[in-house]
C-alpha cells in the first residue's frame, strides 16, 4: 500500500520541497498550508492540501480529519515543519510576541502531534518528524524568540521519544542550518509588529547588524544548502528501519553539535557572540 505523510508549512521552502520530493519517492503527500490560497495553488499541482494553521486549533483538527477521511483513518508519517521567526534582542521582545511565536512554532506542533499519536498507536506504527534547527542546539544573538521555540521542540521531542520506547512510533528531529527559504522575509512583519528598535538601548547594533540582514539581500549565506538537503534527511527518517534520533543538515549544524559536546559554555559564547 502507498505510504502517507502529512507535511505542514508547504507554501514555500522546506515544506514545498519536501512535498515534491516525497511524492517523487512514491508517497501519498498531504501538503498543508496556513493560508487557503496556498492550499489552492498546491491542489492545482495535484496535491491533496488541507489547510492547517498552527495558531488555529479548529484548523488543526479539521485538517487532520480531512487527511484521515481520505486515508481510511491511517497516517504513516507526520512532518511538523511550519514556523516563523521574530528577530530582535531579548530585552526588546514583548511577552505577547513570544506568545505569538510559541503558538505557531511550538503549541500548534504539540496539538497536532497529540492528535496523530492515537492514530499511530491504533495502526501499530508511525514516524513523527520535527523540523528543528541548529538554533535548537546553540543560541545566536538576535534570535532569542526563535531559539526558545526550537529549544522547546528539542526537549519535547526527546521526552516523547523516551515515552514512545517499546512502540513502533518513532519521534525524530531534523536540525538544519542555513537553508534556502523565505524565513527571513517572512519574519519581517513580526519584527515590525513587535520590536521597537528605534527606542532600544541597542539601537546602534540594530542599525549596524540586524536591519541590514533583514532588509538588504546579500545573496546566500555561507554554507547555505537548498531545501532538498532537508528532504533527503526526511526521506531517511521515514523510510529507514532504524531511523536516527537526530539528523544534522549543513556544516554549521555539525559544528554546533561538536562545540556543544566538547567546549565549555564560556568558550562557545565567545565564538557565537558576533554571529
Amino acid at each position: 500500500m502507498q505510504k502517507t505523510i502529512l507535511i505542514t508549512g508547504c507554501s514555500s521552502g522546506i515544506g514545498l520541497d519536501a512535498a515534491h520530493g516525497m511524492r517523487a519517492r512514491g508517497w501519498r503527500v498531504f501538503a498543508s498550508c496556513r493560508q487557503q490560497r496556498d492550499c489552492d495553488r498546491l491542489r492545482a499541482q495535484g496535491f491533496e492540501s488541507p489547510r492547517i494553521d498552527y495558531t488555529d486549533a479548529a484548523s488543526i483538527a479539521s485538517g487532520l480529519t480531512e487527511v484521515l477521511e481520505a486515508t481510511g483513518g491511517t497516517l504513516d508519517a507526520l512532518f511538523n515543519n511550519g514556523a516563523h521567526g521574530l528577530p530582535g534582542a531579548v530585552e526588546d521582545l514583548p511577552t505577547e510576541g513570544l506568545r505569538v511565536i510559541f503558538e505557531a512554532n511550538f503549541f500548534g506542533w504539540h496539538e497536532l502531534t497529540r492528535l496523530v499519536i492515537p492514530v499511530m498507536r491504533a495502526q501499530g506504527h508511525g514516524r513523527i518528524v520535527q523540523n528543528s534547527s541548529v538554533l535548537g542546539l546553540v543560541a545566536f544573538p538576535w534570535r532569542g524568540a526563535y531559539v526558545a521555540t526550537k529549544y522547546a521542540i528539542e526537549g519535547l521531542t526527546d521526552t516523547l521519544r523516551l515515552e514512545l520506547a517499546g512502540t513502533n512510533i518513532k519521534a525524530i528531529l531534523i536540525e538544519p542550518g542555513p537553508i534556502t527559504s523565505k524565513i527571513r522575509e517572512n519574519s519581517i512583519p513580526f519584527f515590525e509588529r513587535f520590536i521597537n528598535w528605534e527606542n532600544s538601548a541597542l539601537r546602534e547594533k540594530y542599525e549596524a547588524s540586524l536591519l541590514k540582514r533583514l532588509y538588504e539581500s546579500s545573496g546566500p549565506d555561507r554554507f547555505e544548502l537548498p531545501a532538498s538537503a532537508v528532504t533527503d534527511k526526511l526521506a531517511h527518517a521515514v523510510e529507514s528501519k532504524r531511523p536516527r534520533a537526530r539528523y544534522y543538515v549543513t556544516t554549521p549544524t555539525y559544528i554546533a553539535g561538536y562545540l556543544r559536546r566538547l567546549l565549555p559554555t564560556r568558550t562557545i559564547d565567545r565564538i557565537l557572540s558576533d554571529v
